[in-house]
């Protein structure tokens, strides 16, 4: 088998982006015949409208995630019975591309969407990542990734469900101590380890039996160690390690209470 490097070596950078782009493409496609033909999350109407809403949010609002990776938190959605009172949590918002995706289906389903984010960006850090499980170079400087609450709030207005979010503005170390919503669904796309613990650590706890965090963040090292960290589950969670599934093989994790 021809491996990434070696193409990324051989061929010229456009034949190569090419390429990338091509597998993206297939992917991406597949994720969406997978959600729309799948069972126990929402009903088949429910799904078309998702795909069409998720659709003309990637088409107007940037976001630095794929949808293979956004549609399995959607699945988790959906599939909540409505008779519970749990919210779903997103940490990490950007311009509020993947909020305004989620926001659907938390309409569909009756639920809160509690959205943490300091809406400057990256906090100031000295984390060095080096490179990705992919080989890509990673790097956090402060203030990357940063959209203001009011861009943040414009794009779910136009394009999502406001009436359904509600925002905790400031450093999660500031504004998860107090929160003490129970979690159904959490999504987290913080990039820095330290965050990555800080969520864990607050909203975890805060988890349903059977709910999940999914962390964006799977492809980053210094989180895998984070996740893989023993030590930090018990003394800093309270808990055992639990069940994860994609640590260290894919950006997205799914983090499990059983």
């Amino acid at each position: 088998m021809v491996g990434k490097r070696f193409l990324r070596k051989m061929l010229p950078r456009a034949w190569y982006r090419h390429l990338v782009d091509m597998k993206t493409g297939w992917v991406e496609r597949a994720a969406v015949r997978s959600f729309l033909t799948a069972r126990g999350a929402g009903t088949a109407a429910e799904r078309r409208n998702i795909i069409d809403a998720v659709k003309r949010v990637h088409a107007h609002v940037p976001c630095p995630h794929l949808q293979a990776e956004m549609l399995p938190i959607i699945s988790a959605i959906l599939a909540l019975p409505e008779n519970t009172e749990g919210v779903v949590v997103e940490a990490g918002t950007f311009r509020g591309g993947s909020a305004a995706k989620l926001s659907h289906a938390c309409a569909m389903r009756r639920r809160k969407l509690v959205i943490f984010d300091s809406f400057e960006g990256i906090p100031a850090n000295d984390e060095h990542h080096d490179k990705n499980i992919y080989g890509g170079a990673v790097q956090f400087d402060e203030g990357d990734w940063a959209g203001t609450l009011e861009t943040v709030q414009d794009n779910i207005h136009a394009f999502g469900r406001l009436d359904v979010c509600m925002f905790s503005k400031g450093w999660f170390e500031d504004t998860m101590p107090g929160f003490d919503m129970p979690i159904d669904v959490a999504y987290i796309d913080v990039d820095l380890a330290s965050s990555t613990r800080t969520c864990l650590k607050y909203l975890f706890p805060r988890l349903r039996p059977g709910g999940v965090i999914y962390s964006q963040d799977g492809h980053l090292p210094l989180v895998i160690d984070v996740l893989r960290d023993d030590d930090f589950w018990r003394r800093d969670v309270g808990v055992p390690p639990p069940h994860m599934e994609g640590v260290g093989r894919r950006k997205l994790v799914a983090i499990h209470r059983d």
